[in-house]
């Protein structure tokens, strides 16, 4: 990690951000800059050497940003989630294609200004998967990062758009300019699948209905859960996204056989997440109250995914199975929370 260069965190206050910024505090990363439209929260304050308030479609701002700091890496985690997208998909589209346009422009400038590649690290999103119909899904094998890339949602849409422009971004900017660029972008990406953390609340996104259990269920509250019980997709608890990231972040690149990864860690159904919380909270009441629309976007999205090549290339392997991210991480800390 270069000390002397800053590295650029947007969305620093959503629960990637908060993960992030306190796992590079505490590897001595002294020059991070965190960007948010909100405050950046208090507890981070101490962690970061400038806490900045504004939006990535400011381009103005941007400018500024780049004029006061010698920026290295950028993780660019600012995005409309799923669920919001799907209710204003045009705003979506300015802050999730435009928003990265403008950071990927950055880092193109700031390659120029520094004399070499800036890397750039994106978290993508199982929901850039569109699987035809629920047959066709029950009898595939993990699916790999080239198969089924037809997202059903904005979001989606949005994010493998995104993985395409990195790929542009770093091999073919400006390609028909007078003269040619002699730097371009480290891009580097994770597709993420359901992303549960003990220390965030649910936001009411497409792959919630798992974490949501439990906090309804520590409160003692009923839960009625807005998919089938036989719903099964992959989830990966916060710690190892934040892992991923940095791991691919110091990856050699020349071990690197693309830009985009497939990570994952368990899938269980929803069934058998309920099982899990029933089993430590006896009192829990679950029930199944499928909406279909929300249910129609899930079915879409495969059962499990192959993270063969993030595994071979850069060693990734998730600290956490579904045993131990329950009962070591999720239901303690939860608890906790509600006592």
């Amino acid at each position: 990690m270069n000390s002397r260069r800053a590295v650029l965190v947007t969305g620093a206050n959503g629960e990637v951000g908060h993960g992030l910024i306190e796992r590079l505090a505490e590897m001595g990363e002294k020059n991070i800059i965190a960007l948010d439209v909100m405050e950046l929260h208090d507890s981070l304050r101490p962690k970061v050497k400038a806490a900045l308030i504004g939006d990535i479609l400011d381009k103005d701002m941007l400018e500024r940003i780049m004029s006061r700091f010698e920026i290295g890496s950028i993780y660019h985690l600012a995005a409309l989630l799923s669920t919001r997208a799907e209710i204003t998909p045009e705003a979506a589209h300015r802050v999730n294609v435009e928003g990265t346009i403008n950071l990927l422009h950055l880092a193109v400038e700031q390659s120029r200004l520094v004399g070499d590649r800036v890397k750039f690290l994106f978290p993508s999103s199982i929901a850039i998967y569109g699987i035809p119909n629920l047959a066709t899904k029950a009898n595939l094998p993990p699916v790999g990062e080239e198969d089924f890339c037809n997202p059903t949602t904005m979001y989606g849409c949005n994010k493998l758009y995104c993985e395409h422009l990195g790929r542009y971004y770093s091999h073919h900017y400006r390609r028909l300019a007078a003269t040619p660029e002699p730097y371009f972008v480290d891009f580097r990406s994770i597709r993420f699948p359901g992303l549960i953390s003990a220390y965030t609340l649910p936001s009411g996104g497409t792959s919630d209905f798992a974490p949501e259990m439990i906090h309804a269920a520590a409160q003692g509250e009923t839960y009625r859960c807005f998919v089938r019980p036989e719903t099964r997709i992959p989830f990966m608890v916060m710690p190892d996204a934040i892992k991923a990231l940095l791991q691919l972040a110091s990856a050699p690149v020349e071990r690197l056989t693309r830009h985009v990864y497939n990570v994952t860690s368990f899938n269980p159904s929803a069934e058998e997440v309920a099982d899990i919380v029933r089993r430590d909270f006896p009192g829990a009441e679950i029930t199944f109250e499928p909406d279909a629309r929300r249910q129609s976007i899930v079915d879409t999205w495969p059962a499990q995914v192959s993270d063969e090549q993030a595994r071979a290339d850069w060693g990734w392997q998730p600290d956490y199975n579904l045993t131990d991210a329950f009962d070591q991480y999720l239901i303690p800390n939860i608890r906790e929370r509600y006592i």
